[in-house]
């Protein structure tokens, strides 16, 4: 924030839900004019939007999902001051006349959301975000901020490149999600175990990642036949159909997604509680990007992969396809990485975190199946010796299916075209099922028993080790494999409480309808985080309900006399007293903002003139900004909860008794647009803030 507010560029790598947001939303509160946001997906805009106005934040978003007459609003309102910060997907530069309005208006900060995009190395490029340079030259004195999760320091290098931020400081945090435990399981039954997930209501919401758009129907038709809410998402439906397929998620109307990596990019659903992988992703990161979507609350959420080595050949007939040959051999070193991270048995989490460069890495996290599931030690003398045997007669050029096919007995044309069904081991193994044989063959690679080629054909051979082992008749133990009925168990999570799950349905079921009425996604009106905090403590009086995680000055005003009376009557029907409620440990940073803006000194200049009664017009003069500037400046303030007299700014009474009257038609929103265009421009928006201001502060 420092080195915004002193004019400096900056790059900003941090994962998925660490507050990367916050990196310039709090920078543009402490500015005069507009922070000019770059978004990838218009679909996301709205929730971001929704979730900053909710707290008192001036946000709109300008689309191609808006009609003529909705753009001409927001225009209107930001060449009026009332916007601080709007959203724009990269290809709105190109729009005719769009870089002639920023250039009108005063553009003090510039983001660029999922910065990645912009670099052919990044595993989502999009050549609209090669337009941002055109940014560049128009702003050259503009600060720029961009910001991404999954960044290998290559990618780093290309973003700065690109967007000329050459010698812009770099902030990396660390890639570390200490509340995500990661899983990995063979394929085999892989339905049955994801309904043995579901059936666990405490692992919903969920997104599940398919490879294709028909596997994302079919597997939607089968939850929904086994009594979930679920609905595909790709890019081969209606537009129309997939927003309303987001909204219904959003809103929580269904619990599960089944999707392409159509879905996704960016989502602001911060209670996704597991993110299934069905298929085996292409790369590292867009594996981890996608599993960043669960837990952005901070709660405790489960990152699930059913792991096949058949999904790698759909992988590669893609990669196959690419013409530069350069890029196709970055592609199979990243799915050869992929592999790797369902292969190994050492812990998943630093293998991410080593992959993207991270130094000091721990041995174990306590939070991945390989850390938490030790498992049962057995003698796997005999079956290791029947695999290496296998490798050999085989001839050492097949990979582990063939072999696990050979010991397991499996026949099929080409078995019995290369005679592999007349072989001593074909059929030897009987005490594992294929999916547990592959699992032994994978610790025995791990232990340099077994090798695997690299490259497009990763067949098996015996190293020295594993002939030694086998011509001095060693012994060996083995975790023994998983069965396919069990789930590893959730880590435990610092933020994660004890809370009555009766009361927190209810809730969740008032905040449904809140939400519904209100045409915003349910994480707007709380959390789950927060809901969680009513059920644990159930706050019986205003004062304890504004104690909650989330719950603003402003959002206590607006839902407390809907929430309390469930939460109160609740708890008297199970003779259920309120709780202490510790100190907070986390309160939204939207408690923290007065503290941010009082001393901050273009809000404190503006708060010491009204101490002094200074008139609105004087004011504007002395500290050479808009009148409508200093008017946002008086109602931040005054959102923050900061006491400040400022009666003598009330406008006459006739003109505040018939704009308020209007407000009152209007069913008290608090929107100004329908206000002003009530008027057909008697007003300007600066008056009808101020009587909005006065409305608020009375009701």
């Amino acid at each position: 924030m420092k080195t915004l507010l002193s004019g400096k560029h900056c790059l900003a790598v941090m994962p998925t839900g660490s507050g990367k947001s916050l990196c310039f939303q709090l920078p543009a509160l402490c500015m005069d004019g507009i922070t000019l946001v770059i978004s990838p997906l218009i679909a996301l805009m709205k929730d971001q939007v929704d979730s900053l106005c909710a707290n008192g934040i001036a946000a709109a978003f300008l689309n191609s999902s808006q009609s003529a007459a909705e753009q001409a609003t927001v225009r209107n309102e930001i060449v009026n001051g009332n916007v601080r910060l709007l959203y724009i997907a990269p290809e709105r530069l190109a729009v005719e006349g769009f870089l002639s309005f920023l250039s009108a208006i005063k553009v003090k900060l510039i983001a660029i959301d999922e910065a990645h995009c912009i670099s052919e190395w990044g595993h989502e490029f999009r050549p609209d975000y090669r337009n941002l340079t055109i940014l560049r030259d128009t702003f050259p004195t503009v600060p720029v901020i961009a910001l991404t999760a999954t960044a290998t320091p290559k990618v780093r290098e290309d973003i700065r490149e690109q967007l000329s931020l050459h010698d812009a400081p770099l902030f990396l945090s660390s890639f570390n999600r200490p509340n995500l435990t990661y899983q990995v399981y063979p394929k085999k039954r892989a339905f049955d175990r994801l309904l043995l997930l579901f059936r666990d209501k405490k692992r919903l919401p969920a997104i599940v990642y398919c490879f294709s758009r028909k596997g994302t129907e079919s597997l939607a038709a089968d939850l929904n036949a086994e009594g979930f809410k679920a609905l595909p998402y790709h890019a081969g439906l209606d537009a129309e159909v997939r927003k309303k397929t987001q909204d219904s998620f959003m809103l929580g109307d269904i619990d599960i997604i089944t999707a392409t990596t159509a879905f996704g990019m960016g989502i602001d659903k911060p209670d996704v509680r597991t993110v299934v992988h069905f298929d085996l992703p292409k790369n590292i990161e867009s594996y981890y990007q996608e599993t960043g979507r669960a837990g952005r609350d901070g709660l405790g959420s489960d990152c699930v992969l059913f792991f096949s080595y058949g999904d790698k050949i759909k992988q590669e007939f893609f990669i196959d396809e690419i013409q530069d040959k350069a890029q196709q051999k970055v592609m199979r070193q990243k799915l050869a990485q992929m592999l790797r991270y369902g292969e190994i048995e050492t812990c998943r989490r630093a293998y991410l975190l080593r992959y993207f460069d991270e130094k000091d890495v721990a041995e174990t996290c306590n939070g991945c199946d390989c850390c938490l599931d030790q498992g049962e030690v057995f003698d796997a003398t005999i079956v290791t010796q029947k695999i290496l045997c296998a490798v050999i007669k085989t001839g050492e050029r097949f990979g582990a299916a063939h072999v696990c096919d050979v010991l397991c007995g499996k026949t099929s044309e080409r078995m019995r075209n290369l005679k592999h069904d007349q072989l001593s081991v074909f059929g030897a193994v009987t005490d594992f099922d294929i999916g547990q044989l592959h699992d032994i063959v994978q610790s025995l690679l791990q232990k340099n028993l077994l090798a695997k080629a690299d490259g497009q054909y990763p067949t098996l051979s015996v190293p020295e080790a594993g002939r030694m082992f086998l011509k001095e008749k060693s012994t060996l133990k083995l975790r023994k494999p998983r069965e396919s009925s069990v789930f590893t168990k959730r880590a435990k999570n610092d933020e994660d409480i004890a809370f009555n799950e009766e009361l927190f349905e209810e809730l969740r079921a008032l905040r449904r309808k809140i939400a519904e009425k209100d045409g915003v996604a349910a994480f707007v009106v709380f959390g789950d985080r927060s809901l969680r905090e009513m059920a644990a403590y159930f706050p019986k009086k205003a004062e304890s309900f504004r104690k909650m995680y989330g719950v603003s000055d402003k959002k206590a005003e607006q839902y407390g006399s809907e929430f309390l009376p469930i939460i109160q009557r609740f708890a008297s029907v199970h003779g259920l007293e309120e709780k202490p409620i510790p100190q907070r440990q986390g309160k939204s940073i939207f408690h923290r903002i007065g503290n941010i803006l009082s001393t901050n000194s273009t809000y404190e200049g503006t708060r010491q003139l009204v101490l002094k009664k200074i008139p609105l017009a004087e004011m504007a003069a002395q500290r050479n900004l808009k009148e409508g500037t200093i008017v946002a400046h008086v109602e931040a303030i005054l959102e923050a909860g900061t006491v400040l007299d400022i009666e003598y700014l009330k406008p006459e009474a006739a003109i505040f008794n018939e704009i308020a009257a209007v407000f009152k038609i209007h069913d008290g929103s608090t929107a100004l647009s329908p206000i002003f265009g009530h008027f057909e421009g008697k007003y300007s928006y600066d008056t009808i803030r101020l009587v909005r201001m006065f409305l608020k502060s009375s009701a």
